[in-house]
């Protein structure tokens, strides 16, 4: 069997490495046999610091599906049309937001060094922050402390994009259309119901969807109508329930 985890908040919490009851679930389940798939909003350069040295070689979905890695290679990148891409930023100066856009791998940041979401760019220094116009290509945007948001979201509707928010951290998290998590599963060779989902928030509905099952960890209302089983965001209790679905078929 598939399963496929989103990381922070569903089975990685405040941005820390994975819990020691975690990764030895997760070995469980690849001891057992099944494949495990990491998808998640952050770019693949920072799923690497939360996972341990062992899983680095994982089938990974990041950006929300703009980024595909396998066997430590990204595979798929899909970025913005530089026409949307330069509506966003027409956006981004005319309110004077301030943001993390990811490349490929590279990033450019304005934010706070404080900001909650500073801490999980890039901790390794794996990649390089740089001035927006290096970036050759962008495959997510991020705004960042929005006086404005009602006015942002409606400005952001009229573009082809997909957007995603986030109220525990503030920000508005910004897509190519069409992509999600479940594009870059099929990118994988994913099929429809070939895989069990674990996730805990709105930008895990589209592999909740296709899944043969889906597990919300915590509550979210959203996300709730699509899941078929709910755990407590809580390390243990998350590894006791992957430990007993190691013999699933």
């Amino acid at each position: 069997m598939n399963f496929v985890f989103d990381l922070d908040g569903t089975i990685c919490f405040q941005g820390k490495v994975l819990n020691n009851a975690i990764i030895e679930a997760l070995d469980a389940l690849a001891h057992y046999g099944h494949n495990i798939i990491f998808a998640s909003a952050r770019p693949i350069r920072d799923l690497l610091p939360v996972l341990p040295t062992h899983m680095h070689a994982y089938p990974m979905v990041g950006g929300n599906g703009a980024l595909v890695a396998n066997d430590k290679h990204i595979i798929s990148k899909v970025h913005f049309k530089e026409e949307v891409r330069n509506k966003i930023l027409s956006i981004i100066q005319s309110h004077r937001l301030t943001y993390l856009i990811d490349g490929p791998w590279d990033y450019a940041y304005t934010g706070r060094e404080d900001h909650p979401i500073r801490r999980n760019v890039d901790p390794e220094k794996r990649a390089n922050l740089v001035p927006l116009a290096s970036l050759r290509s962008t495959i997510k945007i991020v705004l960042l402390d929005m006086p404005d948001r009602k006015i942002i979201l409606d400005e952001l509707s009229m573009l082809p994009v997909v957007v995603h928010e986030h109220g525990d951290e503030g920000i508005l998290d910004i897509s190519p259309q069409g992509i999600d998590k479940w594009n870059g599963l099929v990118k994988l060779g994913i099929q429809e119901r070939s895989y069990i989902a674990f996730g805990n928030d709105a930008n895990d509905i589209s592999m909740f969807q296709h899944a043969l099952m889906s597990v919300m960890i915590g509550n979210h209302k959203d996300l709730a109508c699509f899941a078929t089983e709910r755990v407590d965001a809580d390390e243990h209790l998350i590894a006791k329930k992957l430990m007993a679905m190691c013999k699933i078929g």
